[in-house]
C-alpha cells in the first residue's frame, strides 16, 4: 500500500479494513492501559482512537490488546519442526515475530541449510527475521558439516529478512582480535551484532563489547547480568527447555533497568511450546512469581526487543506500526485468545487459522555419513583417574570433575551406581571416523543408552550409555533413520523419533513430533531410569564447547575455561 493511501485511511477519508472496538489498549510507550479503538488498513495500524469507519468491526468485549510478542533469540530447529510447524506452535501463544539464528542447520548443510530455512518461512503467517550465523563451526575443536566465512555471510545480506550477525560464540577469539572473527564483524558493520559470552567479566568483557557486540543471552546469575547491563549490553533472559534462567534472574528486573531486558527461548522443544507456551509463558511467570508489573513484562517481550533489533515497525500499538496484536482477558496471566499478524486474524482460542506453506526438503542431501570400520567404543585405560563432565540440571554450564575410573579388562567403563556413564561423539558429516570418548554424570541412566543427531552446535552423532552393546545399537538405529533420537536397551530399540531434515527436524505436524518425542522421553525415563525432564536436550548440550566448563566433541574433551582439548586420563 502506498503511503498516500495510508494517509487517506489515517485521516478517515476512507473506511479502514478492520476496526477493533471495546478494548483496553496496553501502551508500552507510556505504561498506560486505557479504552480506545484500533483501525487497520492492509497490514498496518492507521489509527488509534475513536471516529473511524471500517468494512469489518470486531468487538473485543473489553479484553486487553497488546503488541504481538517477539522472541529475541530462538533456534527454530530445536523445536524439531520446520518453520511452518514452529509457527503453528508459537502464533497460538501470541508470538508474531521471532529473531532466529539458523546455525543448527548451517552446521550441517551450510548456506543451503540457511536458504532452506528462509524459503520455508516465506509466505508463512509468522514473521521470521534471521541473524546470519557467525560461528559455523563454533570453534576449531569440533568437526561440522560446513564452514561459513565472512564472504558466505555477506551473501545473506541480500535478503531483507537477514538483519544482523548472530550470536558470536567464540568469545575468546573476539577478545583476542582473531582476524577471521574480526572480518565477520567488519562485514556486518552498522548491523545488529548478537553476543554469547557466558561468564565473561572484567577487561575481557570490555573488549568483547568494544567489538560492537550488543547483547547476551547466557547470563545465569544476577551479578553476571548486572555487570553486562551496566556496560551497556542488552540482556536477553532465557527460558529454554534445558537452560532455565528465568526464575533465578527475576530479582534482577527493576523499573530502572527493565528497558534493557528482553525475553528469549533459545532452544525449546515441542511439549514445552505446546503445553506452556513461548514468550507468553515467561511473561506469566514473571508476573506471578516475580511480582513484575504486567506492562513491564509485556514491554520486555515487545518494544524492548523491537528496539534492540532496530525493527521500527513492530513492538507497539501505534499509527504506522504493523498490525501485530495479542488479545487476552487476564492481565495477571496473559493467555492469547485472538492473535493478529499483519492485519489478519491468524489464531483464535489456541487454534491456528492461517494456512501454512509446505517446505521443500529436496535440496538437502542425506546427513548421516559414518565409516563404521573406524568406530570403537572401548576406552583403553591410561591411568586410574579421569575427567568427568558434571551435568547440572536445567543448565548448559557443566562442572569439570576428576574421579576414579571403573576399570574392567584393561578398559574404563561406565559405573551406573555412581551415575558415571560413557559418552561418545561420532563425526557424522564427512565419514572421517573421528570419535571423541569420555564420561558424564547427571544423566542418570541405569541401563541401556540414548543417542541422537542433535548435538549443539556441530550436530554430530552423540550417545550416552551404560554398556557398549546398547551404545552401538543406538548409534546404528540413528543412522538407519537418517537422523533422529533413539532410546535402546541392549539390542532392543525401545523408541525412536526420526528427524530426516538435517538430522534435526521432522516434516510432520508438530503434534505428531511431540508424540514421538514423548515416546523416546518415556523410554529414557521409565525404562532406562533417567530422572531428567528431558535427557535428550541435556545430552545435546554436553557437546557444546563454547559453554563452560567441560564438554566433549568428536575431537575429544574440551576444557572450555582453558579453551583447549585435554586428555581424558589425568594421571
Amino acid at each position: 500500500m502506498h503511503l498516500t493511501d495510508r494517509l487517506a485511511f489515517a485521516r478517515g477519508d476512507r473506511p479502514a479494513d478492520i476496526l477493533l472496538t471495546n478494548l483496553q489498549l496496553i501502551n508500552v510507550f507510556t505504561g498506560e492501559i486505557y479504552p480506545t479503538e484500533i483501525a487497520i488498513a492492509g497490514t498496518h495500524i492507521i489509527g488509534v482512537g475513536e471516529g473511524y469507519q471500517a468494512h469489518q468491526t470486531i468487538d473485543l468485549g473489553g479484553r486487553y490488546v497488546a503488541p504481538g510478542l517477539i522472541d529475541a533469540h530462538v533456534h527454530i530447529e530445536s523445536s524439531m519442526c520446520t518453520p511452518p510447524e514452529f509457527a503453528r506452535a508459537v502464533l497460538t501463544h501470541g508470538v508474531t515475530t521471532v529473531i532466529t539464528d539458523p546455525h543448527e542447520i548451517a552446521n550441517v548443510h551450510g548456506l543451503e541449510g540457511v536458504r532452506f530455512m528462509l524459503n520455508a518461512a516465506k509466505w508463512g503467517p509468522l514473521s521470521i527475521y534471521v541473524m546470519a550465523s557467525s560461528c559455523v563451526p563454533a570453534t576449531h575443536m569440533e568437526t561440522a558439516g560446513a564452514t561459513l566465512d565472512a564472504a558466505d555471510l555477506e551473501i545473506l545480506l541480500g535478503s531483507r529478512w537477514v538483519i544482523g550477525l548472530a550470536e558470536v560464540m567464540n568469545y575468546p577469539a573476539v577478545v583476542a582480535g582473531h582476524p577471521e572473527v574480526m572480518t565477520k564483524i567488519d562485514a556486518f558493520a552498522g548491523r545488529v551484532l548478537d553476543g554469547h559470552c557466558p561468564g565473561l567479566t572484567g577487561h575481557d568483557l570490555n573488549a568483547y563489547i568494544v567489538a560492537g557486540i550488543q547483547s547476551d543471552h547466557e547470563c545465569t546469575t544476577i551479578d553476571e547480568a548486572r555487570e553486562k547491563l551496566r556496560k551497556g549490553m542488552y540482556v536477553f533472559i532465557r527460558e529454554a527447555t534445558n537452560a532455565q534462567n528465568l526464575r533465578p534472574l527475576l530479582p534482577l528486573i527493576t523499573p530502572e533497568n527493565s528497558r534493557r531486558l528482553c525475553w528469549c527461548t533459545d532452544d525449546r522443544q515441542p511439549a514445552d511450546l505446546l503445553d506452556d507456551g513461548s514468550i507468553d509463558h515467561m511473561i506469566r511467570v514473571a508476573i506471578r512469581e516475580g511480582g513484575i508489573d504486567p506492562i513491564t513484562a509485556i514491554r520486555m517481550g515487545t518494544l524492548n526487543t523491537a528496539e534492540a533489533f532496530r525493527l521500527a515497525d513492530i513492538g507497539a500499538i501505534a499509527p504506522g506500526r504493523r498490525a501485530d496484536l495479542f488479545v487476552f482477558s487476564d492481565l495477571a496471566a496473559p493467555q492469547a485468545e485472538l492473535v493478529l499478524r499483519s492485519g489478519q486474524v491468524v489464531a483464535r482460542e489456541g487454534k491456528l487459522l492461517a494456512p501454512l506453506p509446505t517446505p521443500d526438503t529436496r535440496q538437502l542431501p542425506p546427513c548421516v555419513n559414518i565409516d563404521w570400520s573406524k568406530i570403537d567404543f572401548r576406552i583403553p585405560a591410561q591411568g586410574r583417574r579421569i575427567r568427568v563432565i558434571g551435568s547440572i540440571p536445567n543448565q548448559l554450564i557443566t562442572e569439570h570433575r576428576v574421579l576414579d575410573a571403573r576399570l574392567e579388562d584393561g578398559c574404563a567403563v561406565a559405573d551406573p551406581s555412581r551415575d558415571l556413564l560413557k559418552m561418545v561423539v561420532i563425526e557424522r558429516h564427512l565419514a572421517t571416523g573421528r570419535i571423541g570418548k569420555g564420561f558424564i554424570q547427571g544423566i542418570g541412566l541405569q541401563r541401556g543408552a540414548i543417542a541422537g543427531t542433535v548435538a549443539h552446535d556441530h550436530h554430530n552423532l552423540i550417545v550416552i550409555g551404560v554398556d557398549d552393546v546398547s551404545m552401538r545399537t543406538a548409534t546404528r538405529a540413528v543412522e538407519q533413520m537418517g537422523g533422529g533420537l533413539v532410546a535402546v536397551d541392549g539390542e532392543q530399540v525401545l523408541a525412536e523419533l526420526p528427524l530426516p531434515v538435517a538430522g534435526l527436524m521432522s516434516t510432520a505436524p508438530i503434534h505428531q513430533v511431540r508424540a514421538g518425542l514423548d515416546r523416546v522421553l518415556d523410554a529414557a525415563r521409565s525404562v532406562l531410569g533417567s530422572p531428567l525432564h528431558d535427557p535428550f536436550m541435556a545430552m545435546a548440550f554436553m557437546a557444546l564447547e563454547v559453554i563452560p566448563s567441560l564438554k566433549l566433541t568428536d575431537q575429544g574433551l574440551v576444557d572450555v575455561d582453558r579453551f583447549e582439548i585435554v586428555d581424558l586420563f589425568v594421571d
